[in-house]
C-alpha cells in the first residue's frame, strides 16, 4: 500500500513541476516545437518516468531534478532570444525547398527530406503539383510554408476590385449554458440584452444553449444541445 502512496505522491509532484515549467517556459515551446525542445520534452518526461519506478529517488530528488533542467532550458530560451547566432545554431534556420518554382535537390538531402514527403507536405498546404509553388519553405520546427504562383493562388477582393471590409472577431458569449460574462461585458452589451436575444430565437433559458457566437454585423448565432 505504501508503495502505490509513494508512486501517486511522486506523480502528483511530478505533474506540479511540469505544469509550472510548461508555464513557465511559454506556448511556442508546444507550437513551434523545434529539435531542442522535442528533446528537453523527452528528457523531462523521462526524468519523472524513471524516478516512479525506482523507490530510492523521492519527491525532493525528482522536484530538484525537474527544476534544474527546467532552468537549464530556460537560460537557454533567453539566450537563443537575445543571441541571433546562438539561436541558429540551436534551432537551425528555414530552408527553401523550392524557389522561383525550381525544387533544390540540395535542400532536400541537407534536410532528410524526400520527395514523397515533399508532395506529402504541399498536399498538406493545398498545393497538389510542385509547377503550382513559388516558394516552398521548410520551417526549423518542421512545419512547411507554401507561396503558390500567382495562376494557382486564391483570387482576392483587391483582384475583383470590390470594397474592402475591415475584418471582424467572433466572440462567444455562451459555452455550454454558461454565459461568458467578460466577453460579453467587453464587448458592450449586457446579460438582460443577451436573454432577449435568446428569447427572440424561441429559446426559453440560457441553459439549453449550447453554444452563442456574436460577430458585428450579424445577428448573434446560437446553437442548442
Amino acid at each position: 500500500m505504501m508503495e502505490f502512496i509513494r508512486i501517486a505522491s511522486e506523480l502528483f509532484v511530478g505533474f506540479v513541476c511540469l505544469f509550472f515549467l510548461t508555464k513557465l517556459l511559454g506556448r511556442a515551446t508546444i507550437t513551434q516545437l523545434t529539435t531542442f525542445d522535442f528533446i528537453s520534452a523527452l528528457v523531462l518526461g523521462e526524468l519523472v518516468g524513471n524516478a516512479l519506478y525506482d523507490s530510492e529517488i523521492g519527491i525532493g530528488k525528482i522536484a530538484f531534478a525537474v527544476t534544474v533542467w527546467g532552468a537549464l532550458i530556460y537560460f537557454t530560451e533567453v539566450i537563443t532570444q537575445k543571441n541571433i547566432p546562438f539561436r541558429l545554431f540551436l534551432e537551425g534556420r528555414p530552408s527553401i525547398i523550392i524557389r522561383n518554382g525550381k525544387l533544390s535537390y540540395r535542400e532536400l538531402q541537407r534536410n532528410r527530406l524526400d520527395v514523397d514527403q515533399l508532395l506529402h507536405m504541399l498536399r498538406s498546404k493545398n498545393a497538389f503539383s510542385i509547377r503550382e509553388v513559388a516558394y516552398a519553405i521548410l520551417e526549423t520546427d518542421g512545419t512547411m510554408s507554401v507561396l503558390l504562383k500567382s495562376d494557382y493562388a486564391a483570387p482576392t477582393k483587391g483582384d475583383f476590385q470590390l470594397p474592402v471590409t475591415q475584418p471582424t472577431l467572433p466572440i462567444a458569449f455562451v459555452s455550454d449554458g454558461r454565459i461568458l460574462t467578460k466577453n460579453l461585458t467587453e464587448s458592450g452589451f449586457t446579460e438582460k440584452w443577451l436573454h432577449q436575444e435568446i428569447e427572440k430565437q424561441g429559446i426559453p433559458s440560457v441553459k439549453q444553449v449550447l453554444y452563442a457566437e456574436w460577430q458585428q454585423g450579424d445577428e448573434l448565432f446560437i446553437q442548442k444541445y
